[in-house]
C-alpha cells in the first residue's frame, strides 16, 4: 500500500472513533440533564419517550460538531496531497 492509501484508511477509522466518541459523550451528557432536571418532573409516559429522543438528539448534535470539525480540516490540509480518493469513477464511453 502506497502512503496515501495508509492516510486515507486511517483518516477514516480516526474519522469513525471521533463520531462515536462524540455520540456517546453527548448521549450521555443529554441523559444526566435530563435525568438531573426533567425525569422528576415528567410523567412516566414521558419518561419511556426520553431514551429514544435523547438517542436521536445525540446523534444529530454529533453529526453538526463531525461537520463542523470535518470542515476545519479541509480549510487546513490540501486533501488531493495526503489522501487518495475513495471512490474512483470511470468515464462511459
Amino acid at each position: 500500500m502506497n502512503n496515501k492509501k495508509v492516510n486515507t484508511l486511517l483518516f477514516i477509522l480516526g474519522a469513525t472513533l471521533f463520531n462515536i466518541i462524540v455520540t456517546v459523550g453527548a448521549f450521555l451528557l443529554l441523559l444526566t440533564a435530563y435525568a438531573n432536571f426533567l425525569m422528576r418532573r415528567l410523567g412516566e409516559n414521558a419518561n419511556a419517550w426520553s431514551i429514544p429522543l435523547i438517542f436521536i438528539a445525540a446523534i444529530a448534535i454529533s453529526f453538526v460538531v463531525y461537520r463542523v470539525t470535518l470542515n476545519l480540516i479541509l480549510k487546513k490540509i490540501d486533501m488531493e496531497r495526503y489522501f487518495d480518493p475513495i471512490f474512483q469513477f470511470r468515464r462511459r464511453r
